[in-house]
């Protein structure tokens, strides 16, 4: 499940920007974005290199309804933290990013998402630091952070299944595993709208 069906579970509505790809992947080593003062519940991703933010884009223009096509692709690591922990978040994505080397990755595999089709990240580095932010945040997740974790990038979703099968079938005639580049985690405000940047974090 993609961070869009996690927030329709929860009754918050889908956002109307995208987390980075189509308004600019962060370029440098900027920890900190601008933020407007007004807290909102929060949203952890994982930032991907430009070439490889470009490459699931385009798998997901290609594919994606385009009239839902409304966020750049994007892997979710947390789809819905507390306001309340904006400060200890931050801090402890600091103490995860700072000075230390990126974690390798790779699309491993496919993904069915019944309705839709998605891209399996495998990084047990990404793995490790989300495990972290887990247990420190254990008392404010909401069931769906609180469960496993299959860290993945969505290409199409919300089509009927016959669909979403058709595609998944092509794309694994040719499917090789590939390595993709993490950059760095973001933070964003959402407030029934677009996502709203609190932080980024880079790596090395």
């Amino acid at each position: 499940m993609d961070a869009a069906q996690c927030r329709k579970r929860h009754g918050i509505l889908s956002p109307a920007v995208q987390p980075g790809g189509r308004t600019g992947q962060p370029g440098g080593d900027l920890t900190d974005a601008v933020s407007t003062p007004t807290p909102a519940p929060i949203i952890v991703t994982a930032l991907f290199g430009r070439n490889d933010q470009g490459w699931f884009d385009a798998q997901r223009s290609a594919f994606f309804p385009p009239e839902r096509n409304v966020l750049s692709a994007h892997c979710t690591l947390f789809h819905h933290l507390p306001p309340s922990a904006a400060d200890e978040l931050k801090h402890r994505l600091v103490q995860a990013t700072r000075g230390v080397p990126a974690p390798d990755a790779r699309v491993a595999s496919l993904m069915s998402l019944g309705r839709g089709v998605a891209y399996r990240i495998d990084s047990p580095g990404l793995t490790a630091i989300r495990a972290d932010l887990v247990a420190a945040f254990a008392g404010l997740l909401t069931p769906q952070d609180a469960g496993g974790w299959r860290p993945h990038v969505t290409i199409q979703n919300k089509v009927t299944p016959n669909v979403a099968k058709l595609l998944l079938d092509r794309l694994a005639r040719d499917f090789r595993p590939r390595p993709v580049e993490l950059t760095g985690l973001a933070t964003w405000w959402y407030r029934g709208g677009p996502w709203e940047s609190l932080s980024r974090h880079m790596f090395a």
